[in-house]
This record gives C-alpha cells, sequence and structure tokens, in this order.
C-alpha cells in the first residue's frame, strides 16, 4: 500500500511539473499571438486599398490578353504550400497536409515553406522544388519575394498553367481552417458602376499590368504568411490551454486515489489495532 501511494505522489508532482510547463507555454503563445494578430491586421487595410485599385485598374483593361490575365495550357500547377515553424499547435499542420494530399498531384510543382512542412514532405514522393524552413520575421518578405518572382517569371514561360497558395486562414482565435487560393491567371473581376469619376491611371493599357500584378501577387503571399503564423500561434495557445486543463484534471484524479489509498490505509491500520486489543482480551 505505502509502495502504491509512494507511486501515485511521484506521478502527481510529474504532472504538476508538465502542467506548469504547458502553462507557461500557453502564455508565450497569447502573447504572440496578441503581438502576430497586431501585424496580421495592419497588413489587411493595406491589402484590402491595394485588392481595391487593383480591381479599378483590371476592369478598365477589360479584354486584354495580357499574359497574367490568361490560363496556360501546360497542366501544371504551381503550389507554395506553408505549414509551421514548430511543432506542438495541434492539428494545425495535420489539416494542411490533408488539403494537400487531396488537392495536389504528386507530380505538380510545390515549395513548400515551413520546417515541420519540410520534415513531413521528404519522402512523402512529391515534385518539391524548393524548400524553405524557419523565416526570420525581418527578412521574411525579401524571402517570399523571390518566391513570388520566380513563380511569376515561370508563369510568363508558359512552364505552369497557375500559381496557388495553400495556407491557413485565420478566421478568429479559436478559429482557422486551410484555403487553397489561386493567385494566377486573375479572374476576371466584374466592373462595378461608381458615381464619381472614373479614375484615370498612368501608364495605361496593359503596361501598368507588368508592375502591378507582381506587387498584388508578393502582397497575397506576404498577407498569407502573416495569417499563417497567426493562426499557427492560436493553435498552438488552444493546444496548451487544453494540455493544462487535461493535466489540472489528471492531478485532481490523481490526488483523489491518494486520498482514497491513505485513507484505506488508515483505515486498515485502525482495523488492526482494534483486532489486536481484541486478542489480548
Amino acid at each position: 500500500m505505502a509502495a502504491g501511494k509512494l507511486a501515485i505522489k511521484a506521478r502527481i508532482r510529474s504532472v504538476d511539473s508538465t502542467m506548469k510547463i504547458t502553462k507557461a507555454m500557453q502564455l508565450v503563445a497569447t502573447s504572440k499571438l496578441k503581438k502576430q494578430k497586431a501585424y496580421m491586421e495592419e497588413n489587411r487595410e493595406y491589402a484590402s486599398y491595394l485588392k481595391e485599385i487593383s480591381a479599378d485598374i483590371l476592369s478598365s483593361v477589360e479584354g486584354s490578353m495580357h499574359p497574367y490575365l490568361m490560363k496556360n495550357d501546360a497542366d501544371k500547377p504551381y503550389t507554395i504550400a506553408f505549414t509551421s515553424d514548430m511543432g506542438l499547435c495541434g492539428g494545425y499542420n495535420a489539416n494542411v497536409y490533408r488539403m494537400l494530399q487531396s488537392e495536389i498531384a504528386k507530380e505538380d510543382p510545390i515549395v513548400m515553406i515551413g520546417s515541420r512542412g519540410c520534415s513531413w514532405i521528404h519522402n512523402k514522393g512529391y515534385t518539391v522544388v524548393d524548400m524553405l524552413g524557419d523565416l526570420e520575421d525581418d527578412d521574411c518578405y525579401a524571402d517570399l519575394v523571390q518566391i513570388a518572382d520566380h513563380a511569376l517569371e515561370l508563369y510568363r514561360k508558359k512552364e505552369i498553367s497557375e500559381i496557388r497558395i495553400l495556407y491557413t486562414k485565420f478566421m478568429n482565435s479559436v478559429s482557422f481552417e486551410p484555403v487553397l487560393m489561386t493567385l494566377l491567371p486573375i479572374p476576371k473581376e466584374e466592373r462595378t458602376k461608381k458615381e464619381h469619376k472614373e479614375t484615370l491611371f498612368e501608364p495605361k493599357g496593359d503596361k501598368i499590368l507588368d508592375d502591378l500584378v507582381p506587387l498584388y501577387i508578393r502582397s497575397l503571399l506576404y498577407s498569407c504568411y502573416l495569417e499563417t503564423k497567426t493562426s499557427e500561434q492560436a493553435s498552438r495557445r488552444m493546444a496548451m490551454e487544453s494540455a493544462t486543463d487535461n493535466a489540472d484534471e489528471l492531478k485532481q484524479t490523481l490526488e483523489l486515489q491518494f486520498n482514497q489509498a491513505r485513507q484505506a490505509a488508515i483505515t486498515q491500520e485502525i482495523t488492526e489495532i482494534v483486532g489486536g486489543v481484541n486478542a489480548l482480551e
């Protein structure tokens, strides 16, 4: 009985230590989520204005045969996939992998971003043309620009049919889902009638698309990266919160077992004492 109590007590200490770690990681993830969410919301405002301007320009060149607006004959969609750089974030990466396996053929070129995704796809038989592990916050935009420019070059050469992004869209702090979004060819936007004067753009016609589309694609890629990082921190916070709650519940169960074992030991000792006294009478 004593050995059983010691084992339960040792396990309680172990669970308590684990709970302190998960609680600390939850607080760290909460802090990072707040910071990352602020970056994402600031970028959303910029991306919203850029999207509005792009829609106006694209509507003004309706019927254009510019390469960025036409779908190529090549049957090779080019996919840029975002995963996490670290683990302990619940089913975050698993959801991305599930969509990747269901939506992307193994012969289609893929750029994998995130150390977890790079490790996962290594022996899966997919056509990985490039892999980027941990992206530094200070240099991530420059790295993403290189990826976007390379994809645009392949598209202009008609070596790929589409440019797509697989990322995790941030809905709120407890809800996020993987999304496969097509960047190119740019879908035809319906021109909306506005009451104010029509905006004049320079240079006119297709020439403006040579600079606008790369800028737009880079912005979208960076926006998806921020959405992904925010979703990662939110998923990690939820996972650590769940782990902390589970550890607390397990600790309470073990403490109950320990108290029951101690009570049983006391009862047994009292019974033995009473039995000994009765034997002496």
